[in-house]
């Protein structure tokens, strides 16, 4: 039977759920599916695994070397684990990314980036020219190494499954690199990712103050995550995790505001799959109205407060 690994996306906490888009994109291959954690006390980020609907066998790696999940130790462990795997799979996150070109590059595979589609077991949709074009790749490796666009695919379901889990062997610690510090941003708001609602706003907002200043009360009403264009990250606004974008976060959800952005083929990559698109932009010629499902040429200053005062 075809076995499959995913690499579970987690803070040794809790799970993260990109893992469960990763899943689905799996079950879309087909055949048994294994989830690997790899981390330092995170027995209950495997057991959230092993919860997980259509996961057959959760594989946990447990060691002190892992609590910062460096892509550089947790490699050499996928590719002592990726025997009798035909598929090994990540979400298209920062952490996927950063991971799986060096399992491809040990494993000596090519790998399969940002998937879309699955229209075989190795036969993959992937988006190319940031999105304007949908390139169908096949491939003749024995391993198929695969990121999957997490909007792509429906999370499946977090319960129903009752998976075994396999404690393995830690990899060596190659101590090539060490975890200096880090620092997140705290936000009552829904994480922009897996939001459904989104307030993104560009570089029309002018300044920081002002992005603040007029787009938190709309967020606040419709309880919405915060973005922001590469432009706006660029001048100051907004730190760099608020970037919606090719080089940023791709998000696709049921309601999306660009306010003040003018819509360049970056930022369209990474938002455009959004079911309900609104723009507000004093520039009737901006791009964004072009994929826009509901437009409006305006000054965003007045815009913005108006609709606020007509949520109520």
């Amino acid at each position: 039977m075809t076995k499959l690994l995913v690499i579970a996306e987690h803070d040794n906490a809790g799970l993260k759920a990109v893992t469960l888009n990763a899943v689905a994109a799996a079950q879309k291959i087909g055949g048994e599916i294994h989830v690997l954690v790899a981390g330092s006390g995170c027995v209950a980020v495997a057991a959230a695994a092993a919860k997980i609907a259509g996961v057959a066998q959760v594989r946990l790696a447990d060691a002190e070397h892992y609590a910062e999940q460096t892509p550089e130790n947790v490699a050499i462990l996928v590719q002592a684990q990726a025997a009798g795997y035909s598929h090994i799979l990540a979400a298209a996150t920062g952490m996927g990314k950063n991971l799986l070109p060096r399992v491809a590059a040990l494993l000596d595979v090519a790998q399969i980036s940002e998937i879309t589609a699955v229209v075989s077991p190795d036969t993959f949709v992937r988006p190319t020219y940031a999105g304007n074009a949908m390139a169908t790749v096949q491939s003749a490796d024995a391993i198929k190494v695969i990121t999957a666009r997490g909007t792509a695919f429906d999370a499946v379901a977090a319960e129903g499954g009752d998976a075994a889990i396999e404690a393995i062997a830690a990899a060596a610690d190659l101590g090539l690199v060490r975890l200096i510090g880090r620092e997140i941003t705290q936000s009552a708001r829904p994480e922009l990712g897996a939001a459904k609602v989104i307030v993104s706003g560009g570089r029309g907002l002018g300044s920081r103050e002002k992005f603040d200043e007029v787009l938190e009360p709309l967020a606040d009403k419709l309880n919405a995550a915060l973005g922001a264009s590469r432009a706006a990250v660029d001048a100051g606004f907004v730190p760099n995790d608020y970037q919606v974008g090719q080089t940023g976060k791709i998000v696709a959800p049921s309601l999306y505001f660009a306010i003040g952005i003018s819509g360049a083929l970056q930022h369209l990559a990474g938002m455009k799959d959004s079911k309900v698109i609104v723009a507000i932009n004093k520039d009737e010629d901006a791009p964004i109205f072009q994929v826009a499902d509901y437009g409006l040429v305006a000054d965003l200053f007045q815009a913005v407060p108006a609709l606020i005062a007509e949520l109520g």
